[in-house]
């Protein structure tokens, strides 16, 4: 029996669709690129020690093998050779808490100008802080969504960015830079110039606080961020004062919670950091006037403390007046708040709060490096790699860079930097990264490399 003329046709598009589909596999296959790292000794991101020679392999923009085995005669065939000539593989760090826009941008002009000029300045700045070895940010307040959705798309390049949006503050807190004259505010009265721009939210009682922090979700924030208390560089709000209900922070946490994550607060006080925990506050940022009591209770209830090396030094951001007065405060009781974290084991992320200030901006791994006042060497490039991607990881199912952070193991995304010596013995090498990092990679894409 011969088939009629339809079934042949029907055969033949079968048989054309499955070799176009197994023709379209093996080009993809063939076109994943793949890397090997070899003569290297690893920090990966967890242990005191690096490892003995080792050899890493990258496929695409995750880490697919790591061993001290070298890799077959045909994988090395098919693949880019970097010969790390015995320097130290490491994660790319991770700061916890940058402002990608505001970081390299005087305070006047992001009041006044014009917001094409912010995010200029920013993307600058962003391709700055991934050659400083900065892999990953999470920016905890600022317009940066259409920087991260530049940088995802390789327009420009810079880091992973966990963005917060606006940053949500009452009427005369934290994030309220309005002028005198624009007060009161009314019901017709215009969004003020940060507003506008996205740089913060002023919200004031329960229905205000659960908009503003849904709109941030809305585009596109991992997790949320409020001010709960005081800052050194608000103009109106003392040190001491708390601001925010339990009832508005509570809000803002259901808000987050209703889309799998969470919200961090600014604050220095006991008050402030007590009723942000009692309402759910996963993430308390600074904290340095924490006393014995509010150390206790953040252990308790398993919330983050992110800590700055806020002291009286080089590092510090200019201020003038009565902020400089509160920043002094703040400096004094870094040494203390460092301790009581450590005694009370509440979980502690690092990140640097550079703000308004570029001449600083390039102090990034000097920041880093001087937490060994508190920690060894181990234990501060664990808190900048394992430990704030942890952190990180609360996001849940908002994080927008699924897979495994701060680590070098098999599966884990190739972020990646090859330091010329070992920074867990000389940690100081972190503070020069256009000397000491010889590579650095992100999504397993190379962005420096000056072995070649």
């Amino acid at each position: 029996m011969f088939l009629n003329f339809p079934t042949v046709k029907t055969l033949w598009v079968v048989i054309l669709s499955f070799s176009l589909l197994f023709i379209s596999a093996c080009t993809t296959a063939e076109a994943t690129p793949t890397i090997i790292i070899e003569n290297v000794r690893i920090f990966d991101g967890q242990s005191d020690t690096l490892s003995g020679p080792s050899y890493v392999v990258i496929r695409g923009n995750t880490i697919e093998q790591v061993s001290s085995r070298r890799p077959s005669a045909q994988v090395r065939a098919e693949s880019t050779l970097i010969n790390g000539e015995g320097h130290t593989l490491m994660p790319g760090l991770i700061d916890a808490h940058w402002h990608a826009t505001m970081a390299a941008i005087p305070m006047m002009k992001a009041m006044t100008v014009d917001a094409s000029y912010v995010h200029i300045v920013a993307a600058r700045q962003a391709e700055a802080t991934l050659l400083r070895g900065f892999t990953t940010v999470r920016d905890v307040g600022g317009p940066v969504f259409g920087l991260k959705l530049a940088i995802d798309e390789g327009i420009t390049p810079g880091p992973r960015i966990f963005p917060s949006g606006a940053t949500i503050s009452q009427t005369g807190g934290h994030g309220d830079f309005r002028l005198r004259h624009e007060v009161p505010r009314t019901d017709s009265t215009p969004l003020s110039h940060l507003e506008q721009t996205g740089i913060t939210r002023i919200a004031d009682g329960v229905d205000e606080v659960r908009r503003s922090a849904r709109e941030q979700l809305m585009l596109g924030a991992s997790q949320i961020k409020l001010m709960a208390g005081g800052g050194v560089s608000s103009i109106y709000d003392p040190l001491d004062v708390s601001q925010y209900s339990v009832e508005e922070f509570r809000v803002a946490v259901e808000a987050a919670e209703n889309w799998g994550t969470y919200v961090m607060v600014h604050a220095y006080t006991p008050r402030a950091i007590r009723m942000a925990i009692e309402a759910g506050v996963r993430s308390i940022e600074h904290g340095q006037l924490a006393d014995e009591e509010t150390a206790r209770l953040m252990a308790e209830n398993d919330v983050w403390w992110s800590l700055q090396p806020f002291l009286d030094d080089e590092h510090s951001n200019p201020q003038v007046g009565e902020s400089r007065l509160k920043q002094l405060q703040v400096a004094r009781g870094t040494d203390r708040a460092v301790e009581l974290a450590r005694e009370h084991g509440v979980k502690l992320a690092w990140g640097t709060d550079i703000l308004f200030n570029a001449a600083n901006t390039h102090n990034q791994g000097a920041m880093l490096a001087k937490m060994t006042r508190w920690f060894t060497p181990a234990e501060v490039l664990r808190m900048a790699t394992s430990t704030n991607a942890e952190l990180l990881s609360l996001a849940g199912p908002r994080n927008p860079y699924p897979g495994r952070l701060g680590v070098i193991e098999e599966g884990a995304l190739a972020d990646l930097i090859l330091v010329k010596g070992d920074p867990l013995e000389d940690i100081q090498l972190i503070s020069n990264p256009t000397d000491n990092f010889s590579v650095i990679m992100k999504n397993g894409v190379v962005y420096k490399n000056t072995l070649q």
